[in-house]
């Protein structure tokens, strides 16, 4: 006979969500499990290994609020410290009994007469639950671009987010295809081994500088010593940033157009190539695409043993890669920076709501939840940096937090609630929401004609929050009954 667990809640993933949402189930004296299909926590910063990885978000401001951590060595953090983090916030808050390491969820449904979802895992337990969180976020499926040839190529290919460990290219004609924000940690680290780097670019980013720098120990130790100095350090941040937030990111904004200008006469003078300056000068608006950090990328591409190409990658051959134009470039280690399928947040996890709703279906091209976290025929499904909750400005776990106070408030009215009743949100709310959130769109200026991974389809973004994390806390800082409608779990079916 097959395993089966039952719990109040069921968290999926173990990154920033799912622990964060784990702590304070914690704190509030519920019975949860956090379920993950891989062998340790951390989540992104877990799957990413590559060399050079590190977050483009400030370290005190990339950390738990309830959390915080005096002791970053960077201004912003390297993967594997941020991954020790998560590390300790288990250990901190008493996590390792509600872990449920190398449980991989294939299917979720929800089971109308006993008001509880069930979990398909892959090893053949279930799992029921009254609740199901989920904390897998988007960025998780990689995606190469399915080019001819790709099983033909003799040499290795790795994908940013597959990091194989034994990958040493010391000496090897490497290839980077892709200028997006693993390329640009990736590309510096790599070219100083590599025998040489070549670098396919679609489309050249905007990039500021990073001014990443260690903190001194006598700034650690006033983190760790003096009051309100490490919280001191978070708000500035966040302040910086909700103020960079409409100067950017505003369709008409005058101060964007003013920036552009500025950044072009930057980017040229680190540079230093005229020819390459040009090349690598974006031809459309600043935030329209995600706005880079980096110190050391146009260094890299000035390099005499790296090379650029901005011809479009036709197939993968044998010994290489084969150009738009029929060239061929000779490489023995391909490195795909392509990002990941984000139209289905969940991946390829199947949920099944009230009367067989398939979620995937639902949403076709464009996911849609309310507030990014509840979707109408889900019942008691809660998402965590669901659709149009990531963020061009500031940091994901401060959304993160926002979500994870508006699902508490939830389940502390459910459970007041007689019976075993269920939250189904209404379309209504949906509707209306998503209304204002095209019509905030509309004013950005990520909707002023380039093609990015924000958009879907039809044009539309489903990916970003249009407004700062500020408006964000405000929508979701109280929860309304009168936006669901109840169901209860009927006599008959109680087991």
């Amino acid at each position: 006979m097959s395993e089966v667990l039952h719990t109040e809640v069921a968290i999926l993933g173990a990154g920033f969500s799912g622990l964060g949402m784990g702590v304070r189930l914690k704190q509030d004296g519920v019975r949860f499990l956090i379920l993950d299909g891989g062998d340790r926590v951390g989540g992104t910063w877990r799957d990413n290994t590559y060399p050079g990885v590190a977050c483009d978000v400030p370290s005190h401001l990339y950390s738990f609020s309830f959390a915080p951590n005096p002791d970053w060595q960077h201004v912003y953090s390297a993967g594997h410290e941020i991954q020790r983090y998560l590390e300790r916030c288990v250990e901190q808050f008493g996590l390792q009994p509600h872990l449920r390491l190398g449980r991989w969820v294939q299917a979720a449904r929800f089971d109308e007469g006993q008001a509880e979802w069930v979990l398909s895992l892959a090893d053949g337990a279930t799992v029921r639950a009254r609740i199901l969180v989920a904390g897998a976020g988007a960025l998780r499926d990689p995606f190469v671009p399915p080019l001819p040839g790709l099983d033909r190529f003799q040499g290795t290919m790795a994908h940013s987010a597959r990091w194989p460990d034994e990958l040493d290219v010391t000496g090897q004609r490497v290839g980077v295809v892709g200028t997006g924000a693993s390329a640009i940690q990736i590309a510096p680290a790599l070219a100083p081994r590599a025998a040489h780097l070549t670098v396919f670019q679609r489309t050249p980013p905007w990039i500021r500088e990073r001014r990443d720098r260690a903190y001194t120990e006598a700034e650690r130790a006033t983190f760790r010593h003096v009051p309100g100095a490490l919280l001191a350090s978070r708000l500035a941040t966040w302040m910086r940033n909700e103020a960079y937030y409409p100067l950017v990111f505003g369709r008409l904004h005058p101060i964007a157009r003013l920036l552009e200008p500025l950044l072009k006469r930057e980017l040229q003078q680190r540079v230093g190539d005229a020819a390459l300056a040009d090349r690598v000068t974006p031809s459309y608006r600043m935030g329209c695409k995600r706005i880079l950090l980096s110190d050391d990328w146009y260094a890299t591409l000035a390099r005499d043993d790296v090379s650029l190409v901005d011809e479009a990658v036709r197939e993968v051959t044998e010994t290489g890669v084969r150009l738009a134009g029929g060239r061929e470039v000779p490489l023995d280690v391909i490195v795909w920076c392509t990002g990941f399928r984000v139209s289905q947040p969940l991946g390829e996890l199947q949920v099944t709501g009230l009367d067989g709703a398939d979620l995937a279906d639902a949403w076709g091209d464009r996911p849609r939840a309310y507030l990014g976290i509840t979707v109408p025929r889900f019942p008691n499904f809660f998402l965590l940096l669901g659709p149009n909750t990531a963020l061009g400005h500031s940091s994901v776990v401060i959304m993160i937090e926002a979500q994870i106070r508006y699902v508490r408030k939830a389940l502390r009215w459910l459970r007041a609630q007689p019976g075993t009743p269920w939250l189904d949100l209404r379309p209504e709310p949906l509707e209306r929401f998503m209304e204002d959130v095209d019509q905030r769109h509309d004013q950005r200026v990520w909707m002023t004609g380039c093609d990015s991974w924000y958009l879907g389809p039809d044009g539309s973004n489903f990916t970003l929050w249009p407004g700062s994390t500020a408006r964000y806390i405000a929508r979701t800082w109280s929860f309304d009954p009168a936006d669901y409608q109840l169901g209860v779990q009927q006599p008959s079916a109680v087991r």
